[in-house]
């Protein structure tokens, strides 16, 4: 994600400073005219606003915190703009830490996946501190189809985890829907294109069916791995707030199965291949 909001910047002639753990993901940022830094406080130091792009709570830690993160560069003025999905707790914690530096932390969680940030197809949940939005909205909206405002921090992740039980449902009943055409006899690549547009339609329909009928998982626009911390955050924030969510969770084991097969990193769209193997012969008609 964090690859293609940075080429989507340096396309559209922003300077960009950035960091990566990963040197292969760090050389191509470089060859796409991005200036690489040592660290993330390195970046702090050298930017107006900063874009978080984290898959784990661990290197939220070490991002935010760590003893080369951002908060040890970090000068008053500085506007961070998080795109991660966490926990709220997480999230405030950081925001703590880089307020007592001056420095204002947006809660601005993505939609989309890998494939839609490459074509700007992204809504971003932005929350928190609006003069902090009023600097950061410039830059979010060079990679970003839509980038809302929605009031106070914490009110991004919080849309995020909705949007996110949503899509875990969805990803599911497209995985259904294959298997179902499969074992009707029906061509699932031409069940996708007649449904594409009809009522029954859903993003991810359009965006995880053509994967799960090509049983092509890699690369993965979110992996399992990672979308499996997401999966727990929803849990724990509908079971804080006392919300009854009985499709996501009948959805989330077959997630949890496709884990246990091996397929950690693969894209979500690998849970139909539970589905496929668990399908029954067909009935005579």
């Amino acid at each position: 994600m964090g690859s293609a909001y940075a080429r989507h910047l340096l396309e559209a002639g922003v300077a960009v400073s950035g960091y990566d753990v990963d040197p292969g993901a760090l050389a191509e940022f470089v060859a796409h005219g991005g200036s690489a830094a040592p660290s993330a406080a390195a970046v702090a130091r050298a930017s107006a606003v900063v874009l978080a792009a984290l898959p784990s709570d661990e290197a939220l830690e070490a991002a935010y915190l760590g003893p080369d993160g951002l908060a040890a560069g970090a000068a008053p003025g500085l506007v961070v703009a998080d795109h991660g999905t966490f926990a709220l707790d997480a999230k405030e914690r950081v925001r703590g830490a880089l307020a007592a530096r001056g420095v204002a932390v947006l809660d601005a969680p993505v939609s989309g996946t890998g494939a839609q940030a490459r074509h700007k197809d992204l809504t971003i949940f932005a929350s928190g501190d609006d003069a902090a939005f009023a600097l950061a909205r410039p830059v979010m909206e060079r990679y970003a189809r839509d980038v809302r405002y929605v009031g106070a921090f914490g009110n991004g992740s919080k849309l995020k985890y909705i949007a996110n039980l949503l899509v875990t449902i969805h990803n599911l009943s497209t995985a259904e829907a294959v298997v179902l055409a499969e074992r009707a006899g029906i061509d699932p690549a031409l069940m996708l294109d007649a449904l594409g547009e009809s009522a029954a339609s859903s993003r991810m329909l359009q965006v995880r069916g053509p994967m799960m009928a090509a049983r092509t998982y890699r690369p993965a626009t979110m992996k399992l791995d990672v979308y499996d911390k997401d999966i727990r955050i929803i849990a724990d924030f509908a079971r804080a707030v006392g919300a009854p969510t009985p499709l996501f969770s009948a959805s989330a084991p077959v997630y949890a199965a496709a884990l246990a097969e091996g397929r950690a990193k693969d894209d979500t769209a690998a849970i139909v291949e539970v589905l496929r193997a668990s399908a029954a012969a067909p009935a005579d008609v």
